[in-house]
């Protein structure tokens, strides 16, 4: 795996059980092999092709962790001083999006399934989606949300 160079991020490798004819068991704990207690989880699936672009934000508090349990996709990490891109294809591997860290999901394979744990329900105002005011906001340093 590509080492992650971009601030706020890292990966989050949960532990995989296989057995030959029963698949595999991947277990994620939350506050254990997720370093936060888990709120919510959601998935995105079904996506129509692989142009689509998904993400386009940052969080001001929320931390979450991103997984590809089908196919592959590219995550971008943007912590406004370096961009990064990684490809996500391992289904017990994920990538841990801190705070104030702008990402995108794109370049999606056929059959494509995301899981994203999060620390917090979900809150419209926790986003940034502007690019240019989340710049700003890193440039200013401000973590008065």
């Amino acid at each position: 795996m590509e080492k992650i160079r971009v601030l706020n991020s890292g990966y989050i490798t949960l532990k995989k059980i296989h057995d030959d004819r029963d698949g595999n068991l991947i277990i994620a704990e939350g506050s254990k092999d997720i370093p936060f207690e888990i709120k919510r989880v959601y998935y995105i699936n079904n996506l129509e092709n692989s142009i689509s672009v998904r993400g386009l934000h940052a969080h001001k508090n929320c931390q979450q962790v991103i997984f590809c349990i089908n196919g592959s996709f590219t995550l971008g990490l943007d912590d406004g001083h370096q961009k990064q891109k990684i490809l996500m294809n391992k289904d017990n591997v994920g990538v841990f999006l801190g705070k104030m860290l702008w990402h995108t999901m794109e370049d999606f394979s056929s059959g494509c399934v995301l899981m994203v744990l999060a620390s917090d329900l979900y809150d419209e105002s926790d986003y940034i989606r502007n690019y240019d005011d989340f710049l700003i906001r890193i440039k200013n340093g401000d973590s008065s949300f």
